[in-house]
């Protein structure tokens, strides 16, 4: 029972820090000192001597230097105007089937996510083209909406993906695994969320009214598509054929979108200026997380609390998909306070060693992870789309909230289908690892 007393004890520090308004890396950083100094009896001198080598082996991971590049790459994109050839690219192909351009959220997302890393990026960069568009032809507005908000959450699935690489540093698995693993789980959910959309105009042709699109061949619509598809192969080529690590393909894309940029003409200081500011605030915010999280897990090391609440976890004797069912409830609950990064730095030092103790694969989990934080993103009061599609659409948060709820349970049943069959996840990094 003391272990509990201890958990108890460091929950509700970090729900007293986070009340007040505090910032989350300073709250959890408060409670790793509070905890080492309070629950630990370690003195300043000793906490400070721990802390000093957490803060310098942090400061020298080579995997997080990813993070600002591939960061960097999503900014140039969104400030250019690839996100408009992006969609009349699409908008051709997409208008034959059932529900016609509702499916340029899905692809434009599904494609974006593919070089942007971030789920607010992607929302907010296809959503400035389509929500527009979309009213304006008479579409929908609560499935267009919500159809929005579902696929821009691909952005933390399809790799690259910012979550990935923070999740693959703490749990020190492999990057490249974890984006192989991402690949089908985001197709997957696509394909849920394309499927949904034409079921519904089937049923309902008013949803998606039928117009005379420009004419426009195969041909065009493929260089239209082309510049997001070339550097999509090349991040992702590059990384899938072994010639570059997560962080080297993540310099490469940068340079191959300031390379594509140049030639495309749009190229500019001020262009640079607003990439460059973007990338450093964004950046600021998830590497202080991130070293803040290895000092409150390494605080929590210390107290053995994650070892010993793991074993009594195990000690309830709770079957693997009812343990399942638990941490989805949990981080179901979290994400209707918290944003993804957060979620994942905090509660990684006390989720990883139960679901590696139950036997499950951490780089399923990762990816079980990263489905249950685009939950939260579409889940009020604190769903990040949810608050980038009410400022593109004007509408109110209820409304936007309730748009999403079917693409909501339709990313549940992705879960509930990866929980069952743990091959969809795991079959690519271990076809291309052989």
């Amino acid at each position: 029972m003391d272990i509990l007393w201890i958990a108890v004890g460091v929950a509700v520090l970090l729900l007293f820090f986070l009340s007040m308004g505090t910032w989350i890396f300073a709250s959890m950083l408060a409670v790793a000192i509070s905890s080492l100094w309070l629950l630990g009896d370690f003195n300043p001198e000793r906490i400070g001597l721990i802390f000093s080598r957490i803060l310098y082996r942090a400061s020298n991971s080579w995997e997080l230097s990813a993070i600002p590049l591939f960061i960097l790459m999503g900014e140039l994109i969104f400030r250019s105007n690839l996100s408009e050839r992006l969609f009349k690219g699409l908008v051709p192909l997409t208008s034959r089937f059932p529900g016609g351009i509702l499916h340029t959220n899905v692809l434009g997302c599904t494609l974006f996510a593919a070089v942007s890393g971030s789920s607010a990026a992607t929302t907010a960069t296809i959503g400035k083209i389509t929500t527009q568009e979309l009213k304006a032809r008479g579409y929908n507005r609560d499935l267009s909406i919500g159809s929005l908000a579902g696929a821009g959450s691909l952005g933390l699935l399809i790799p690259p993906s910012i979550v990935m690489i923070v999740y693959g540093v703490q749990a020190e698995v492999s990057i490249s695994q974890l984006f192989m693993a991402g690949v089908v789980p985001g197709l997957l959910i696509a394909s849920l969320y394309a499927g949904y959309i034409m079921v519904r105009s089937a049923l309902n042709p008013g949803l998606a009214p039928q117009q005379k699109i420009p004419s426009q061949t195969m041909l065009q619509s493929i260089l239209l598509l082309a510049p997001i598809l070339l550097l999509i192969s090349i991040v992702i080529g590059s990384i899938y054929t072994g010639i570059a690590t997560p962080s080297e393909a993540a310099a490469v894309g940068v340079a191959a979108t300031l390379v594509l940029l140049v030639v495309e003409r749009q190229l500019s200081i001020n262009l640079l200026v607003h990439a460059f500011r973007g990338t450093l605030i964004t950046t600021i915010m998830v590497c202080s997380l991130l070293v803040t999280a290895m000092l409150l897990s390494t605080a929590m090391g210390y107290l053995h609390l994650p070892r010993e609440l793991a074993e009594w976890i195990a000690s309830l004797d709770l079957s693997p998909m009812m343990l399942l069912a638990v941490l989805a409830l949990f981080y179901i609950l979290l994400g209707l306070f918290l944003d993804g990064i957060s979620i994942t730095v905090m509660s990684l030092p006390i989720t990883l060693p139960i679901v590696l103790l139950a036997g499950f694969d951490p780089i399923w989990f990762g990816i079980f992870l990263i489905i249950m934080i685009e939950l939260g993103m579409i889940t009020p009061p604190v769903g990040f789309n949810l608050f980038v599609l009410q400022s593109l659409t004007g509408e109110s948060i209820s409304r936007v909230a309730w748009s999403a709820l079917p693409f909501f349970l339709l990313m549940c049943v992705a879960a509930i289908l990866i929980s069952i069959w743990p091959e969809i996840v795991l079959w690519l990094p271990n076809s291309l690892s052989r």
